[in-house]
């Protein structure tokens, strides 16, 4: 087999592949032999359909079949000969003028780069850095409270007030017509925690059982219900009843409650202090390293194949897809995705995926056994068994194939934080965790 190689541009290139008729006359030869033993065809018996009969039949197929299977394999040898590190799959053409007795090819496609990393000592890296402190416990303390409340129902002249929870009817028009969504009997929600727009806590607020109102609410233009958002509807609320919501103490039994063995209170805040210290852990992981990702792409020069930057962007419509689906979008397995959209998160990923794949090669950062172990047994310590966690993570090559990468992402940031410029920042635990928004979810 003859082959030569052609830099087109870049990171393009050609490979021409030239195969000997003869090899591929007699794989076909051979094939169609083969087929004609099992082959099942009307008016003969299996086994005995003469052969130019299943070459008439079955000729082309076999003939395409055979041609792509050596051109691929001539392309694999060419390939691995030349030491060329092939990205996506080649665009392969029949060439005019093949020399008799012969078929050529010229196949096109592209290799990975090369990805040249400059001074890392000379990149800064914010690093950040969070204490979990007492008034961080306290208010978990006071979400697990909220989690194990008890109701208990008011009196007929009581109020509405926050902490309540109240059950009404209503009933929502706009423009005098009745929408969807707008009406609903029986509904409870907890007065004051947000789980209703504005307007209507205010509305229910300070209403006493068997009251009605009618009132405005006009809907925010970012509503996540469209028909209704930036308009205004009237709605007419009846409370049917009243509950006071009572909070458990913290105290032995409380602990108990959650599970906690020595069930005492100082036990609990510890316990809570070590999960809350782990969350803490993974999510500052998570921060600095993306700070690091930023550094290692500001020091590093490579050119991106087109061939994984297009098959990144597949990836990324699939994924799209797939969310809308699960939004209940009708066809969205169909749905028109420009790739533009998504070429910019695409190619960081590309990018990024080369340079650290260069600098685990360069610096022999890959994920060991025991950091597997290590970082499997810290996720699966938060669970009530263990044990079982780790052998679920263990049992499958495609979760430890994740688990592996995040060990490798982890060993990539802790190298470039060993050779960069580190600025540590303290942050606090709210700001590191949204705290506020989650309690108020």
């Amino acid at each position: 087999m003859a082959v030569t190689v052609e830099t087109l541009e870049k990171l393009e290139r050609k490979i021409t592949l030239s195969l000997p008729l003869a090899a591929i006359q007699n794989e076909v030869e051979s094939r169609l032999k083969r087929l004609a033993r099992t082959v099942k065809m009307d008016g003969f018996r299996p086994g005995k359909v003469p052969l130019s009969v299943v070459s008439q039949r079955y000729g082309y197929s076999v003939h395409y079949e055979v041609l792509n299977d050596k051109v691929g394999e001539a392309f694999s040898q060419a390939a691995n000969e030349a030491k060329l590190r092939v990205a996506g799959q080649p665009r392969i053409s029949e060439k005019e003028g093949a020399p008799e007795g012969e078929v050529t090819f010229d196949a096109v496609f592209e290799v990975f780069p090369e990805v040249k990393i400059g001074d890392l000592s000379e990149v800064e890296v914010e690093k950040l850095e969070t204490e979990v402190t007492d008034g961080a416990i306290d208010r978990t303390l006071e979400i697990l409270r909220k989690q194990r409340r008890s109701f208990a129902q008011r009196a007929l002249d009581a109020a509405a007030q926050d902490g309540d929870r109240v059950t009404v009817d209503f009933e929502g028009k706009i423009d005098g017509e009745p929408f969807a969504g707008g009406k609903a009997e029986g509904f409870q929600f907890l007065v004051g925690e947000g789980q209703m727009l504005k307007e209507f806590e205010d509305a229910v607020r300070g209403m006493k059982s068997g009251e009605s109102k009618t009132f405005p609410l006009a809907f925010p233009e970012d509503y996540h219900g469209k028909d209704v958002a930036g308009k205004t509807a009237d709605f007419l609320v009846t409370v049917k009843k009243i509950e006071a919501s009572h909070l458990p103490e913290v105290n032995e039994q409380f602990a108990k409650s959650l599970g906690i063995l020595e069930a005492t209170v100082d036990a609990l805040r510890a316990d809570i202090k070590k999960n809350l210290e782990r969350e803490v852990k993974f999510r500052l992981l998570g921060r600095n390293k993306a700070a690091v990702m930023d550094a290692l792409l500001s020091k590093a020069e490579l050119d991106l194949p087109n061939a994984s930057v297009q098959a990144e962007i597949e990836r990324l419509k699939d994924g799209a897809r797939a969310d809308l689906k699960q939004r209940g979008i009708k066809d969205a397995d169909k749905a028109e995705l420009p790739d533009d959209i998504f070429r910019p998160q695409a190619e960081r990923r590309v990018r990024l995926g080369l340079v650290v794949a260069e600098v685990v090669r360069a610096n022999e950062l890959q994920a060991k056994p025991e950091q597997l172990k290590a970082h499997i047994d810290e996720l699966a310590a938060s669970y009530e068994k263990p044990e079982d966690v780790v052998r679920w993570y263990f049992s499958d090559r495609q979760r430890l194939g994740e688990v592996e990468a995040v060990v490798i992402e982890n060993n990539v940031a802790e190298f470039v934080l060993g050779k960069a410029k580190v600025n540590t920042k303290s942050v606090s635990f709210d700001e590191l965790m949204g705290s506020a928004a989650q309690a108020q979810a």
